[in-house]
């Protein structure tokens, strides 16, 4: 089974400013040669509003058709997430964009309260792996990565996690912390995606995106400034250290927790 290529792009966002941070990003997949799969940050294409009546789009919007057809056109997975009006609900939906053409989405499951976002978005409550080639990717959404249990990865589900987020420089010793302790975990892969700059309410983002392997060694971090990075995935590395230390195999599920 071959090695996974990843690129994780760190970047500012414009603030409530669609086609520009669209154009953006039209460019920076030009600018990327060989890639399997493409991450940016949560909410992407407007940085993290509540704005949902203005912002928001439907799944034939023009965002899901970029991405689409971005995909498409380039034969790589790109994934991000975007507001996403719904039968009246609104949803912080992660959009994966696979090269045939076929769209696999993820809504955010813990909704921060802190900032109220609860009070706008309905949360998600189901998980999705996807797999490329022999590999299987879970992905998930910024406040999600303060719950271990539903990261939780009993029985090899997934090979590699991944948290798009809008975490902010204050809390990222945090960020750092729970990404390293993800990967410990749960023997796998963690990606993580953060935006930089100074947002329309005056957050300031760090960045700190990286990309860690299941012994919890970092193979990739950046704060601070714009990056587009890509590094591979070694199978090997990630069988053998699971054959080697196989702690899932003695996992407590949530039947044994309720005990």
């Amino acid at each position: 089974m071959q090695d996974l290529k990843v690129t994780v792009v760190q970047t500012e966002l414009f603030w409530e400013d669609r086609d520009r941070n669209i154009a953006r990003f039209d460019d920076i997949i030009d600018r990327i040669e060989d890639t399997h799969l493409v991450i940016f940050p949560e909410m992407f294409t407007t940085g993290f509003s509540m704005e949902v009546h203005q912002l928001a789009q439907t799944m034939n919007g023009s965002s899901v058709q970029w991405l689409r057809e971005k995909s498409r056109k380039r034969r790589i997975n790109i994934t991000g997430s975007i507001i996403i009006e719904e039968k009246g609900e609104y949803y912080n939906r992660l959009i994966w964009a696979k090269p045939d053409g076929d769209i696999c989405t993820y809504d955010k499951k813990h909704l921060f309260r802190i900032s109220g976002e609860e009070k706008v978005f309905s949360a998600g409550d189901s998980k999705v792996t996807i797999e490329i080639n022999g590999w299987k990717l879970r992905p998930f959404i910024c406040y999600d990565l303060r719950f271990p249990l539903w990261a939780r990865n009993l029985g090899n589900e997934y090979d590699v996690a991944i948290f798009i987020a809008n975490w902010p420089e204050k809390r990222s010793a945090h960020w750092k912390l729970l990404l390293q302790a993800r990967a410990v975990e749960n023997q796998s892969y963690v990606v993580g995606v953060n935006r930089v700059g100074t947002d329309g309410r005056g957050f300031y983002y760090s960045g700190d995106s990286s990309i860690i392997d299941p012994r919890g060694e970092i193979l990739f971090r950046k704060s601070h400034e714009e990056c587009i990075h890509t590094e591979v995935l070694s199978r090997a590395l990630l069988e053998e250290y699971r054959a080697s230390f196989p702690f899932w195999m003695d996992a407590d599920t949530i039947e044994d927790i309720q005990k």
